[in-house]
């Protein structure tokens, strides 16, 4: 019987939790905490809380400006938004947060919603899938982000750095 994985996302606004680490939420050997660390309105805060109710591995969900000093342990696993290839200023700036916290011994996965990484793959068809309907469950203020734009749905890609 294999360990649950505690994984903690960080997570710059609502939605990126799910376009950015869709696989690491749906993966059953993990128990997830998301940290939202922006400025979201009450729309999305409300939307966002949904997904706890819909993804069996997210076990907790916070929306604070910083990490909870609770949150910093290093047997966790941390997943960060890339600090080198998102373009939006609060995706970097917490990313620089996570490449920090690696540079002194955590254990930190980047991820992005920029489709530009080069680590970026596409995801299968059934992936795809599940992922639209989910952020179309959970956000659907937002809804028309990915109804055109699919690269927020067909892609996602995960990247670690050794020191």
């Amino acid at each position: 019987m294999s360990e649950t994985l505690q994984t903690i996302v960080i997570s710059p606004h609502p939605d990126d939790e799910i376009i950015g680490a869709f696989k690491y939420l749906s993966d059953p050997t993990k128990s997830i905490t998301i940290i939202y660390c922006g400025g979201e309105d009450s729309v999305r805060r409300e939307e966002a809380l949904k997904l706890k109710d819909l993804i069996p591995t997210v076990k907790g969900q916070f929306f604070q400006l910083s990490i909870p000093t609770a949150f910093l342990n290093r047997k966790f696993v941390y997943l960060f938004p890339d600090p080198i290839f998102e373009t939006h200023p609060s995706h970097r700036m917490w990313g620089m947060q996570g490449e920090l916290m690696a540079r002194n011994g955590f254990d930190v996965i980047f991820y992005s919603v920029n489709m530009l990484a080069p680590y970026i793959h596409e995801l299968y068809p059934s992936e795809s899938q599940q992922k639209e309907e989910l952020l179309n469950k959970v956000y659907p203020s937002q809804k028309a982000l990915w109804e055109y734009e699919k690269k927020y749905i067909l892609f996602e890609g995960y990247c670690k750095w050794l020191f």
